[in-house]
């Protein structure tokens, strides 16, 4: 009698890495990427207000923020891995609300999305520091990116069109990605991480992990960098498909901008060659610097529309390479014992751009036009640019034995 031996493949996941965890990020951008330019626009169709919708996004921004803080209480209690699938059934739930298509859903729609894109967020990069080396996480970065690229690239255009095909299209997309993202996660059998904990330490509460980062001035800047890139995404994704509409463009302007920047992700590993070459203090202080420069100019061509798509989709390029370097100053400075609590910590960034974005837009819109903001976004990469002259000249270039 033969004997059917179940492959090994099936049997057991592959022990995560780099790559793995590149493939969970990659799925889980089918889930967002698709989203990222339809929720500005339906947004904008349901309140017809640039204030109001920078209103309610300030007020996710805070609630956000407090949900995220509280994720290393809530491992407490709830395991690692249900809270990660926590977070993609709030994609799910988040898609719902929104095909039920009344103001009060969709306002519930993002907020569930902003909730989960945290939660994954911190859940993530928890995991990340369990199993990459920290002489991998430029790799590690870099492959996120790339394995993302696509769903980023065709995502942006393609929710757009399909929002205006079928509204509920872009967001039954979004339900199934989340629903791909679970089965994956699953089956790579992360369970709660590597438990790395100081012996006698109190069990973790917001405020003493983060008085912990505040005394860690590597952490202070890594995360600052963090929240600027991330205002200045905010900037992009949500105010330059609005100013299209208001300067008599298609709707689709913007998602298709949002496109041909994401493409860019495909160059990546190209970028981080050119990092190595050279050092992540050089590359932070270029990004910011380039990006600034070009969102500025933008803001002096507000007369000639096509001229501000053009420049703050050059202006991306820059964002993107400081998608690869920013983070990295935090974490490279992250302790194994506070791995959880400092994952919370850093993914505030988002958080505290989604309410310092749309806060600034709040007060920059009762007295200049949108266009106004790509300016303001600039002045804080420029800062960004003056603190990160303060980063060591050797950071992530590898010891030489």
């Amino acid at each position: 009698m033969f004997q059917r031996r179940i492959p090994e493949w099936l049997r057991h996941a592959p022990t995560p890495g780099a790559k793995g965890f590149a493939i969970l990020s990659g799925i889980e951008a089918i889930s967002r990427g698709i989203l990222i330019s339809v929720f500005p626009l339906v947004m904008y169709r349901a309140y017809q207000d640039t204030v109001v919708v920078s209103q309610i996004y300030f007020y996710v921004g805070l609630i956000s923020l407090v949900c995220g803080l509280l994720v290393p209480w809530l491992t407490r209690f709830i395991p690692r891995r249900w809270m990660y699938s926590s977070g993609a059934v709030l994609f799910i739930i988040s898609a719902f609300f929104a095909i039920e298509g009344t103001p009060t859903t969709i306002a519930l729609s993002l907020f569930s999305y902003t909730v989960a894109v945290v939660v994954l967020f911190v859940c993530f990069n928890a995991y990340v520091l369990d199993y990459v080396a920290k002489v991998e996480l430029k790799k590690s970065e870099t492959l996120r990116l790339f394995y993302s690229a696509m769903a980023w690239c065709v995502g942006p255009a393609g929710g757009v069109w399909l929002l205006q095909w079928w509204t509920p299209a872009p967001f039954l997309i979004s339900a199934f990605g989340a629903a791909v993202l679970l089965v994956v996660f699953w089956w790579m059998r992360l369970g709660d991480g590597k438990l790395i904990t100081k012996a006698r330490a109190p069990a973790p509460n917001p405020v003493a992990f983060l008085m912990r980062f505040f005394v860690q001035p590597r952490l202070i800047s890594g995360w600052l960098f963090a929240v600027i890139k991330s205002c200045s995404w905010w900037v992009y994704i949500v105010c330059l498909p609005i100013y299209a509409v208001e300067s008599g463009l298609h709707e689709s302007v913007g998602g298709i901008a949002l496109s041909i920047s994401n493409s860019l992700l495909f160059i990546t590993p190209f970028m981080l060659m050119w990092i190595e070459r050279n050092s992540v203090r050089y590359a932070i202080r270029l990004g910011f610097f380039m990006g600034g420069s070009i969102f500025v100019v933008a803001t002096l061509t507000t007369d000639w529309p096509w001229a501000v798509v053009a420049l703050l989709v050059l202006g991306t390029l820059f964002l993107i390479l400081l998608d690869i370097c920013a983070g990295l100053p935090f974490l490279m400075a992250v302790r194994p014992s506070e791995r959880t609590e400092m994952s919370a910590v850093y993914s505030t960034f988002r958080d505290i751009s989604g309410i310092v974005s749309p806060g600034m837009a709040w007060l920059v819109l009762l007295v200049a036009p949108i266009s106004t903001l790509f300016a303001v976004a600039g002045g804080g990469m420029f800062a960004a640019w003056v603190v990160a002259a303060r980063l060591h000249p050797r950071l992530g270039v590898p010891k030489r034995v």
